[in-house]
């Protein structure tokens, strides 16, 4: 089935090896990970399973420590019993360390390669890889899982656990990041907490003073010490700048939780209905566009594609983003008491004679020509809790504006 599936996209597979095994694949391309035949269950094994949870203190199944049964129960709610791949990977770089990199991947870690983590969950053995070599690994990615998903019968996509979004079993999202619904957080360890470089050494110099801005300098051969933005230099006649730590190396900053989100009845329903658009219209109507690109031929110089492939990462992260601020919302009544602003009272204030009205409600439902300011906004701030008679102070770019509260409805 792998090799048909890369013929029917345009590709001439290598293959098969066994997973573990060194390939011959330097340069960038696809690969699938298949099994010999199918199995109508997944042979998951419990023991290691059990070892994974206790190896992360963090995993979390629908936000609860999972028994190792639980878990075995969950990640077989993703096997497609017909089928024989269990992962579709690409590398931008070199097919042959991805592959050795999911190989060496162990249950838990954040890397070489999590992505593919949940083959380290079954207990079959003789795993193959099939790979081909292309330029454009992700444009070729995507239509291997298209041409995937196709592939799998109504009645055993309808068997998923999420049946919305049809997935080899190892893989845990689209190339565009739509993720599969499992249910599983905190799955590979926490990174390390790196320590906090030490603090700089800035000298200050009076204008004019930089490195070799006065005349009698220049040339002298005196160095002069640098602030940490500079890099540092080596002594000796080659001295040369030593490179920055990477990016990688550099203290990483600790994720916060989802901040709640203020809004009324009304603005949650607007947000609601955005996301059931995008769902139920758009999306469709982008993977028609994508399927018809697709069939015009080369993926790599194929415009309508490409054009396709931006319009659905805008979509699905539009759509995570409305997600994750539907699950944050807290839903915010009028307290009907006119006597205190609060969110969604409408204010009247005076400013040097000048009266203006708003009306306070969440950051989502903010627009200020239509006299609908945010409670986060810095005269919402400054209003909230005040009552008529009171002054309210807000600092602005030109000054000080000061408003006296004349009306709360």
């Amino acid at each position: 089935m792998p090799a048909e599936l890369f013929r029917a996209i345009g590709l001439l597979p290598d293959g098969p090896a066994l997973l573990g095994r060194p390939i011959r694949a330097p340069g960038p391309g696809v690969y699938m990970v298949e099994q010999p035949a199918p199995t109508a269950v997944p042979r998951i094994d419990l023991s290691t399973i059990g070892k994974w949870i206790e190896r992360v203190p963090g995993l979390r199944l629908d936000g609860e420590v999972p028994t190792a049964k639980a878990l075995a129960t969950r990640l077989a709610g993703f096997w497609l019993p017909d089928q024989t791949i269990l992962y579709i990977g690409s590398s931008e770089h070199s097919v042959g360390n991805r592959v050795a990199a999911l190989a060496a991947q162990a249950l838990g870690d954040r890397r070489p390669h999590a992505a593919g983590q949940w083959l380290k969950t079954l207990a079959a053995a003789g795993l193959r890889v099939w790979w081909a070599s292309t330029a454009a690994p992700e444009e070729y990615e995507d239509a291997l899982l298209e041409a995937f998903a196709g592939g799998v019968s109504p009645a055993e996509a309808a068997a998923l656990y999420d049946p919305e979004l049809v997935l080899p079993f190892a893989n845990l999202r689209s190339t565009t990041g739509r993720s599969k619904r499992h249910g599983i957080t905190g799955s590979v360890l926490a990174e390390a907490a790196l320590p906090l470089p030490p603090p700089g050494h800035v000298v200050v110099v009076a204008p004019g003073d930089a490195d070799g801005a006065r005349a009698e300098t220049r040339g002298s051969g005196t160095v002069r010490r640098s602030t940490r933005s500079s890099p540092p230099v080596r002594a000796g006649a080659n001295a040369r700048p030593v490179a920055p730590r990477s990016v990688r190396d550099r203290p990483r900053t600790v994720s916060r939780l989802a901040e709640p989100v203020y809004i009324s009845a009304d603005g949650l329903t607007n947000l609601q209905a955005e996301l059931d658009q995008l769902v139920a219209v758009r999306r469709p109507e982008n993977v028609g566009r994508i399927r018809a690109a697709k069939e015009l031929g080369d993926l790599k110089e194929n415009a309508d594609y490409h054009a396709a492939r931006e319009e659905q990462s805008f979509l699905e992260g539009r759509i995570q983003a409305l997600e994750a601020r539907i699950r944050a919302a807290v839903v915010v009544a009028p307290s009907g008491d006119s006597s205190r602003v609060s969110m969604g009272s409408r204010v009247t204030a005076d400013a040097d004679g000048e009266q203006m009205a708003w009306t306070i409600v969440g950051s989502d439902e903010s627009d200020p020509a239509a006299g609908r300011i945010s409670h986060a906004s810095p005269v919402g701030r400054a209003l909230l809790g005040r009552e008529i008679g009171d002054v309210a102070v807000v600092q602005t770019p030109r000054g000080e504006v000061r408003y006296r509260i004349v009306a709360i409805d």
